[in-house]
């Protein structure tokens, strides 16, 4: 079923609601965090008129749903008897693990049963067997996974890839901003989301061949708010919107990045541990510095858009809260209620060009 389809179908009629499913065995809490996170969305979701489809252990689901009786009739739950851990390898689970929540939740929405899909188990695993059973949208040459950094203009910009895909060509950076723009534009309503290609220098001669070819491509798509080469100083300074990147480089910004909360509350317990005054000192700016490191936690926007696959996937930590996983079925919501895949399809049926060779040195 394409991209299209299945919004004609979600949108035929108002009696068809919203239908998420959960993976409710994914995470390191599981099941508790997930259901209680699913529950609280429930709660929490303006419009009633959306169902959640549990899929995990039925016995341990119900034992956890048995204090929230009010909301029953809002969700359904799928029995699936195994899990795919975050030690199984994520290219052989699709054959070795067909009976876990993980393959029957991406089942389901493979079947066009649910719009959406949200699980924070094996990252690894999630993508293989959403790009296996999803597949791909049309002109996508490979999904990616974004995440999300603060910069000092309080407002998070989006870094792709952050993994998926561990060495790259100039058409998946192009498609990796064409998808990025897009979610940037519907989800956190930038009109003109500014876009940036990693790099060492600013200059249009730094970097590798791939990477200037990759300008080029970036270059000639005149729908892309494309400011050129940005450098990792640029990141937190917010000098774009949108940030595209291989994968290999991605992750160790992200990982690198996840560490300087550590690092921050670290230091402030070492200096409060100084003396009794550094004490009173900090526990008087504890009430700020939880405002101001609040937009550095994951868990404000919950998990990260698996983009290019066609369906919607939201991967989170493995050790996400419930109230993450609260905001990633918020976000998963978003995404069907704006179409952002049948934006990304259509945007990128408008580009008709081909990839420029990427010269060889002799």
């Amino acid at each position: 079923m394409s991209v299209v389809e299945r919004v004609e179908k979600l949108i035929r009629g108002p009696e068809r609601p919203i239908r998420i499913a959960v993976d409710a065995m994914g995470g390191d809490a599981a099941p508790h965090n997930e259901i209680v996170g699913a529950i609280q969305a429930l709660q929490s979701l303006r419009s009633e008129n959306v169902e959640l489809v549990l899929v995990g252990r039925e016995r341990e689901i119900q034992r956890i749903l048995s204090q929230y009786d009010d909301l029953e009739g809002r969700y359904n739950i799928v029995h699936a008897p195994d899990v795919v851990t975050m030690a199984d390898d994520p290219t052989s689970v699709f054959r070795t693990k067909k009976e876990s929540s993980l393959y029957r939740a991406l089942e389901l929405h493979a079947n066009g049963y649910v719009d959406g899909f949200v699980s924070i188990g094996n990252t690894g695993a999630v993508l293989s067997m959403a790009t296996l059973m999803l597949g791909r949208i049309p002109g996508i040459a490979r999904p990616t996974i974004g995440s999300f950094l603060p910069t000092i203009h309080n407002r998070h910009m989006l870094l792709l890839d952050v993994g998926a895909n561990v060495e790259v060509k100039p058409k998946y950076l192009h498609d990796f901003a064409v998808m990025g723009s897009i979610y940037m534009r519907e989800m956190l309503n930038l009109e003109y989301p500014r876009v940036g290609l990693l790099n060492i220098g600013e200059e249009t001669t730094k970097g590798t061949e791939m990477l200037k070819a990759a300008y080029r491509l970036l270059q000639q798509n005149r729908s892309l708010n494309f400011i050129g080469n940005v450098e990792g100083r640029d990141i937190f300074l917010g000098t774009a919107d949108v940030v595209v990147t291989d994968g290999f480089t991605g992750n160790v910004l992200l990982k690198f990045a996840e560490s300087m909360l550590t690092l921050l509350k670290s230091r402030f317990k070492w200096f409060a541990a100084r003396s009794i005054l550094h004490r009173v000192l900090v526990l008087g700016l504890k009430p700020i510095l939880k405002r101001v490191l609040k937009g550095m936690d994951y868990q404000e926007y919950g998990g990260v858009p698996l983009l290019g696959v066609n369906g919607v996937v939201i991967i989170g930590h493995g050790s996400s809260t419930p109230k993450a996983i609260e905001r990633m079925i918020h976000v998963a919501c978003d995404m069907i209620e704006h179409q952002v895949n049948v934006r990304i399809q259509q945007a990128i049926e408008r580009q008709k060009f081909s990839e420029p060779a990427v010269e060889e040195k002799g």
